[in-house]
């Protein structure tokens, strides 16, 4: 009787040890899922209301996320895992930190390990540029780096990109980066960018493309922000891009060059800085 109370003992306590470490793992999942929610709801709120919480917030965020699994090249900082973000709620997409998405670093990773961009006394032109990037640019010495957007207030010059406030041949490098699928005239936009660019100066004139459409579908008809979002991704978008968007840039004079720079890196590599695979770069060419 001493041995089966024993036995049930201790079995009753593993059930219970058992319970508890159930518990635990479902409070940690519940925490973590919630705080991810939380921060997706009140970001644009704290953003736009209470800037000056905006530090603390990020610090929150950074101290939240920190751990040695994932690495951020923008801001150079290390990270337990990056930030939900995105319609489909992308799991390891944001920098808790400089805000940087898998693009953005994609970007930054093409630019220093496959251009000239961080080693050669260079004039560039970056449009409506990320925080991330934007930051990092703006303190590389061999730089004459140029900001502009339209409405952007922390843009150098403010300008439309249909109509370029620079004469011929200005710059070595422009860096156009998910701008055109918000530009009406693009066609304008692409002109622009060729005539303001030195002859052998080189643009990345990148837009989200889909490679299984062979035409670029648009519809002027389609205005409304659900509807936009619906037939091109995204509410701000007015086209969604088919293979011909590499023919227009040709017409316009650019020799084009796609280069599958995120998925020629290792499973390892890409893990480490959140990128995606799929993403492949529009290296322009005057």
């Amino acid at each position: 009787m001493k041995k089966i109370n024993q036995f049930n003992n201790k079995e009753l306590q593993q059930k219970n040890n058992s319970g508890r470490k159930t518990i635990k793992y479902i409070i940690k999942k519940l925490r973590y899922k919630n705080f991810d929610a939380f921060i997706i709801k009140f970001k644009p709120l704290i953003q736009r209301y209470f800037p000056k919480l905006n530090y603390i917030y990020t610090k929150i965020k950074k101290k939240y996320y920190s751990g040695k699994n994932l690495y951020c090249p923008c801001c150079e900082h290390h990270f337990r895992k990056f930030f939900p973000h995105g319609k489909y709620f992308r799991s390891t997409a944001m920098c808790p930190n400089c805000g940087s998405l898998e693009r953005h670093r994609l970007l930054l990773l093409y630019l220093y390990f496959k251009t000239n961009f961080f080693s050669e006394k260079t004039r560039a032109l970056h449009f409506s540029p990320s925080y991330a990037l934007e930051k990092r640019f703006k303190k590389m010495p061999n730089l004459e780096y140029i900001t502009t957007d339209l409405k952007n207030p922390r843009a150098m010059v403010k300008m439309d990109i249909t109509d370029i406030k620079f004469e011929d041949n200005s710059f070595d490098v422009i860096l156009c980066y998910h701008i055109l699928e918000h530009v009406k005239d693009d066609i304008i936009a692409m002109k622009e960018l060729f005539r303001v660019l030195i002859p052998d100066g080189w643009a990345i004139i990148q837009v989200p493309i889909n490679f299984n459409l062979k035409t670029t579908f648009e519809d002027p008809n389609i205005v409304l922000p659900k509807e936009r979002e619906h037939y091109y991704g995204h509410r701000n978008h007015v086209r969604q891009y088919g293979l011909d968007y590499i023919e227009k840039l040709k017409s316009i004079g650019f020799n084009v060059r796609i280069d599958e720079f995120g998925s020629k890196l290792d499973d390892v590599s890409r893990k480490k800085f959140g990128l995606n695979e799929d993403e492949k770069i529009f290296y322009c060419l005057k």
